[in-house]
C-alpha cells in the first residue's frame, strides 16, 4: 500500500511530464489501432465517401475528446472559468493559456492518426474511388458503352479486391489514389510541423513577463485546488476522529453512571487526550456542519483575494522596534544590556 501511495504523489507532483507520457501512449495506441483496425470499404457509391470521411476524421475527434477528458486541468480550467467573480478577479490570459496547453496535448493523438491514415491510403482510396478518370488506367472499351449509374457502380468497387475483375485498372487505380495519400499526409505533417516551429520561434518576440505570469498563475490555481481538496480531507478526517470520541466518551461515561463507577483518568486517558488534541487542532476553528458548509460555500462564491495578510510581520517588526528606537538591540549606535547565556563545551579526544 505505501509503494501504491508513493507511486501516486509521486504521478501527482510530475503531473505535466506523466500527462505528455498519456499523450505520446495514446498517440502509439491510435497506430497500432489503425494498424489491427480491419478496413473494409463498403464498395457501394453511396457509402464509399462517407466511410472513407468518417474513418479519417471521427477517430480524431474521439482521440481529441479522449485528451481532454483525460487530463485533469480541464475541470481547473471549467471551474475557474464560471466561479462567481468575488474578491478574486478572473484573469481571460491565464484562462487562454490552460486551453492551448490542453489543447496541445490532445491533438498530439489525433494528428498520429490523420497522418498514418492517409500514408496508407485506403480510406482515401475508398473515398475516392469513384472520381476517378477510369480512361487512364487502361481498356477503355470496357466502360465505352456503359451507363452512368453502371459506371459509378464499378468504380466504387475497386477498393474491392475481390469484386473488381480487372486487376490490371485495379493496382494502377489504387496505386495513383494512394500516391496523392501519401502527397496530402507528407503536407500535413510538414504543415504541423512547420506551426509548431512557428509558435516556438514566435513565443520569445513577445512579452516573456506576460507568459511567466500566465504561467505562474496556472500553476498556483492548480495546485491552490489540490491543496484545498487535501485540507478539506485533513479536516473532515480530524472532524469524524473528534466526533467518534465525542460519542464514545458520552457512551462510557453513560455506562460508568449506570453501573456506579468514578470517572477515574489513567494514562491510557491521558494519550487518548493528546490524540484528541492534536485532531481537535486540524479543525481551524471549524467545529459545526453548519459552519463547514458556509466555509465551502464561501470559497466558491468569493474566493479570498490573492493578497496575504501582513498583521504578524508587522507585529513581529513592532515588537523590535521599541519606543527608544532601538532595532535588533542596537540604538543610537550603542547596544543595550542584554542578558547573556553562558555556554559549556565539551571536547572529546575519541
Amino acid at each position: 500500500m505505501d509503494k501504491f501511495r508513493m507511486m501516486f504523489q509521486f504521478l501527482q507532483s510530475n503531473q505535466e511530464s506523466f500527462m505528455n507520457g498519456i499523450c505520446g501512449i495514446m498517440a502509439l495506441a491510435s497506430a497500432q489501432m489503425y494498424s489491427v483496425f480491419e478496413f473494409s470499404c463498403p464498395c457501394m457509391p453511396e457509402y464509399n465517401h462517407s466511410y472513407g470521411i468518417g474513418l479519417l476524421i471521427v477517430p480524431p475527434i474521439w482521440f481529441f475528446l479522449l485528451g481532454f477528458v483525460l487530463n485533469n486541468n480541464v475541470s481547473v480550467l471549467a471551474e475557474e472559468w464560471r466561479r462567481p467573480t468575488g474578491k478574486r478577479e478572473k484573469d481571460p490570459s491565464i484562462l487562454r493559456y490552460m486551453l492551448c496547453s490542453i489543447t496541445q496535448r490532445s491533438l498530439i493523438a489525433p494528428a498520429v492518426w490523420v497522418s498514418v491514415t492517409l500514408m496508407d491510403g485506403k480510406s482515401f482510396l475508398c473515398a475516392f474511388s469513384v472520381n476517378l478518370d477510369i480512361e487512364r488506367f487502361g481498356n477503355y472499351s470496357l466502360i465505352k458503352e456503359m451507363p452512368e449509374t453502371e459506371k459509378i457502380k464499378l468504380l466504387a468497387k475497386i477498393p474491392c479486391k475481390d469484386l473488381f475483375e480487372h486487376q490490371e485498372i485495379r493496382v494502377a487505380a489504387s496505386r495513383y489514389i494512394k500516391c496523392i495519400s501519401q502527397a496530402c499526409g507528407w503536407m500535413f505533417l510538414l504543415m504541423i510541423t512547420f506551426t509548431a516551429f512557428l509558435i516556438r520561434a514566435i513565443r520569445p518576440c513577445f512579452t516573456q513577463a506576460a507568459f511567466l505570469k500566465t504561467k505562474y498563475w496556472s500553476h498556483y490555481i492548480d495546485i491552490e485546488r489540490k491543496m484545498f481538496d487535501e485540507t478539506c480531507k485533513e479536516h473532515a478526517k480530524s472532524f469524524a476522529k473528534v466526533c467518534i470520541h465525542q460519542y464514545f466518551e458520552n457512551i462510557s461515561g453513560e455506562m460508568r453512571s449506570f453501573h456506579g463507577h468514578r470517572p477515574g483518568k489513567c494514562d491510557g486517558d491521558y494519550e487518548d487526550e493528546d490524540k484528541k488534541g492534536d485532531g481537535e487542532e486540524k479543525l481551524l476553528g471549524i467545529r459545526a456542519q453548519d459552519d463547514m458548509n458556509k466555509a465551502l460555500w464561501n470559497w466558491h462564491t468569493c474566493k479570498p483575494a490573492l493578497a496575504l495578510r501582513t498583521e504578524q510581520t508587522n507585529g513581529e517588526n513592532q515588537d523590535k522596534l521599541n519606543g527608544n528606537g532601538t532595532i535588533n538591540g542596537f540604538a543610537n549606535s550603542h547596544t543595550l544590556n542584554v542578558e547573556k547565556k553562558e555556554w559549556a563545551v565539551y571536547y572529546s579526544k575519541v
